[in-house]
C-alpha cells in the first residue's frame, strides 16, 4: 500500500473536520472512552515500544546529543499510562464545549442573533519528547470536534506510532481521517505551508523549536517559547511554606515548563530562608546559581546574566536577593517568559500588587508554579500552554479549541427596512435563550 503524502493526509483531515463537528456529544465522549479502554488493554505493547525509544535516547544522551530532561519526558511507565487513561476519561467527562449559546440578542421582532461555540477546524500539532502529548492533544481535539494533524519528535517515534494506531482503531466510528500522524521531519515545512487547510498550529517543545514554527508559517500559532517561571519569597512570607513551595516547584518534576527556574528572595528574610531551601535542594541534587548577595549567605555557583533568562528543565535554579516587591516584579518583567510566577507572602495587599503587576498567563499566591496545568485546572487536560493574549492564555483546554459562529434566525427581513430616511430602528436587546434550528418558531 502506497504511503499517503502529507498533503493527502491534511486534505482528509479537512474533509473529516466538517463531519466531526456534527457528531453528538455522546458520540465524541464514547469515542474517548474507547481510546482509554484501548490504552488500558495494551500496556505491554506501548511499554515495549517506549523501551525502544528510551534505549535509543539514552545512547544519544551518552553521546551528548540529548539531555537527561528529554529522556525523562520521553519515558512511560504503567503508572504514567494509568494517568494518561485517567486524563482521557476526564476529557470525556467535561461538559460539551460545542453548541453553547454565548449571546442571544433580539435585533427586532422575529429577528434573533445567536453567538454559538463551534470547533476551530483542523489543528496541526508539532511536539517533542513526550508521547503522552499525542494522546492529550488527540483527545482534546476529538472532544472539541476538531480534526488533528499530529507530528511527534523522532525520539518518540515507536511510542507515538503505537499510540496513534490504538487511537485510530478505537475511533472507527468517528469520521475517517479525523486524526493523522506524520513522521518525517521534512513534512513539518509542508504542514507549515498549508495555511489554506490548517486553521491553527500548536507547537510543544524547546524555545528554539517553537520560535522556528512561529517564524515559518502564516497559520496562527498558539503556544509559548519558554517557561522561565519565578517564585518570589516576600518579606512577610511563612518561610516553612516558602521552602515547601520552592522545593516542589523545582524538584517535583524539573523537566516541565511550569517548574521554577528563578527564585527571588527579599533581603529581609534571605539570611534565614536561603539556608533552609539550600539544605532541601542539596538533598535533591539541585544546583543553585546565585548573585553576589546570595553567595554571601549560602555557598553556590555564580549566576551569569544568561541564568536569569534560562529555562533549565533540570535540577538547576537561579537565586537572586531583591530589595522590594517592585524589584521582584521588575526582574520578572525583564527576564520572565509570561508563563507562571508565584509570590509567597502573608500580606494580601502585597500579593494583590504582585499579581496585578505581572503580565504572566498564570500568577499564583502561596502556591507552587507546578499547578499551571490543564488537568489541575479542571480542564481535563491541555494541548499546551499559551503565553499570548489573543484567543487563549495559560493551559489551553477544550475552550481554547473552540471559536464561535453567529446564527441569525429571521422571518423574511431585509436590510432595506432598516436603512434610509424611514429606517425602522433595531431593538438590540439580549435575552436568555439557546439556539436551535428554527428557534423563532419555538418562542
Amino acid at each position: 500500500m502506497t504511503e499517503k503524502t502529507t498533503e493527502t493526509k491534511v486534505e482528509e483531515a479537512q474533509a473529516a473536520a466538517l463531519e466531526i463537528a456534527g457528531l453528538s456529544d455522546e458520540a465524541r465522549s464514547d469515542a474517548l472512552h474507547s481510546i482509554a479502554d484501548a490504552i488500558d488493554a495494551n500496556h505491554d505493547e506501548i511499554l515495549a515500544a517506549n523501551e525502544k525509544d528510551v534505549a535509543e535516547a539514552e545512547d544519544l544522551l551518552e553521546a551528548g546529543e540529548y539531555t537527561q530532561a528529554l529522556v525523562d519526558r520521553l519515558e512511560l511507565s504503567p503508572s504514567k499510562l494509568e494517568s494518561i487513561t485517567d486524563m482521557v476519561r476526564s476529557v470525556a467527562a467535561q461538559d460539551d464545549p460545542l453548541g453553547t449559546t454565548q449571546t442571544a440578542r433580539e435585533l427586532d421582532e422575529n429577528l434573533e442573533l445567536y453567538k454559538n461555540t463551534v470547533p476551530i477546524g483542523v489543528v496541526g500539532t508539532i511536539f517533542e519528547s513526550r508521547p503522552d502529548a499525542l494522546v492529550q492533544i488527540a483527545s482534546l481535539c476529538l472532544r472539541s470536534g476538531n480534526a488533528v494533524i499530529l507530528k511527534g519528535g523522532s525520539e518518540a517515534s515507536h511510542s507515538n506510532r503505537v499510540l496513534f494506531e490504538l487511537i485510530e482503531e478505537a475511533t472507527a466510528d468517528v469520521p475517517d481521517g479525523w486524526a493523522q500522524l506524520i513522521e518525517a521531519r521534512a513534512d513539518v515545512d509542508t504542514v507549515l505551508g498549508m495555511d489554506d487547510s490548517i486553521d491553527l498550529v500548536m507547537p510543544r517543545g524547546s524555545s528554539e523549536f517553537v520560535s522556528y514554527i512561529q517564524d515559518n508559517t502564516s497559520i496562527p500559532v498558539l503556544g509559548h517559547t519558554e517557561g522561565v517561571c519565578h517564585v518570589y519569597v516576600d518579606e512577610d512570607a511563612d518561610l516553612s511554606m516558602a521552602t515547601d513551595i520552592a522545593y516542589d516547584a523545582k524538584v517535583q518534576y524539573p523537566a516541565v515548563c511550569n517548574a521554577v527556574e528563578t527564585l527571588l528572595v527579599h533581603e529581609d528574610v534571605a539570611e534565614e530562608f536561603l539556608p533552609m531551601i539550600a539544605e532541601r535542594y542539596e538533598d535533591a541534587g539541585v544546583e543553585m546559581r546565585g548573585d553576589e548577595a546570595s553567595r554571601a549567605i549560602v555557598s553556590m555557583e555564580e549566576a551569569s546574566d544568561a541564568d536569569w533568562e534560562t529555562e533549565y528543565g533540570d535540577l538547576v535554579v537561579a537565586v537572586k536577593i531583591v530589595e522590594s516587591l517592585g524589584d521582584a516584579t521588575s526582574h520578572i518583567t525583564t527576564y520572565g517568559s509570561k508563563h507562571t510566577d508565584s509570590i509567597v507572602t502573608d500580606d494580601s495587599d502585597r500579593a494583590g500588587r504582585f499579581m496585578r503587576s505581572l503580565d504572566s498567563a498564570s500568577v499564583f499566591h502561596n502556591a507552587s508554579t507546578r499547578f499551571a496545568d490543564g488537568y489541575r485546572y479542571g480542564l481535563g487536560a491541555e494541548v499546551g500552554i499559551s503565553t499570548g493574549k489573543i484567543h487563549a492564555r495559560g493551559p489551553v483546554g477544550l475552550e481554547g479549541l473552540t471559536t464561535y459562529q453567529y446564527y441569525l434566525e429571521g422571518d423574511g427581513q431585509i436590510v432595506g427596512t432598516y436603512a434610509g430616511a424611514d429606517a425602522k430602528p433595531f431593538v438590540h436587546e439580549d435575552f436568555d435563550g439557546s439556539w436551535t434550528p428554527g428557534s423563532l418558531s419555538e418562542r
